[in-house]
């Protein structure tokens, strides 16, 4: 099973999803608590997941990918 990242928050008593998933029996699971900000919005929440889904994307385990697997080259490309 691939890892995804699923919201939810602690209503007192439990810790509900925001959207419906479904689970495997004794799917293992991390729980980040994040902490509480006054005045979050939206623009905020889509920054949480922005910043989630870049450290997923850049992370340790992400592979090095070797100039040979590019099919098409950009032609604007400016080399730094």
């Amino acid at each position: 099973m691939d890892t995804v990242t699923l919201h939810a928050h602690f209503d007192g008593e439990q810790i509900r999803l925001d959207e419906p998933y479904e689970f495997e029996p004794n799917t293992k699971l991390l729980i980040t608590v994040l902490p509480k900000r006054q005045g979050t919005g939206e623009r905020e929440e889509w920054l949480d997941v922005s910043i989630t889904g870049l450290a997923q994307a850049y992370g340790d385990n992400e592979p090095e990918y070797p100039l040979e697997m590019i099919e098409e080259a950009n032609p604007e490309y400016e080399r730094r």
